[in-house]
């Protein structure tokens, strides 16, 4: 039931196209031996250098990088963690409230 079925066609349909046209012997024709194309040279690669100075402003643009995110993620965890102290703080207001209409 859950196999699969692949229709098996019993005769070709089209003619086959042939792949190479033989070279009739008595043409006067003479095959010629291609010669293989070079590969293209790459161009060489320059070495990236670093200078006392260019290493330094690497390290701190670096450690700038890091202190920005730092500072975006320390950021967002502290507007999660104050929406979350309020939420909890509206949550026990509107408990005591409802308490104190039933109390009434």
């Amino acid at each position: 039931m859950l196999r699969p079925h692949v229709p098996v066609n019993p005769l070709p349909t089209g003619t086959p196209i042939p792949l190479l046209k033989p070279i009739p012997v008595d043409s006067g024709v003479e095959p010629v031996a291609s010669t293989p194309v070079p590969a293209p040279v790459a161009a060489p690669r320059t070495l990236v250098q670093l200078t006392p100075g260019s290493a330094l402003a690497l390290a701190a643009g670096g450690g700038a990088v890091v202190l920005v995110v730092g500072a975006v993620l320390v950021s967002m965890l502290l507007a999660v963690a104050i929406t979350g102290v309020s939420v909890a703080v509206c949550a026990v207001v509107l408990k005591s409230l409802l308490n104190q209409e039933r109390k009434h």
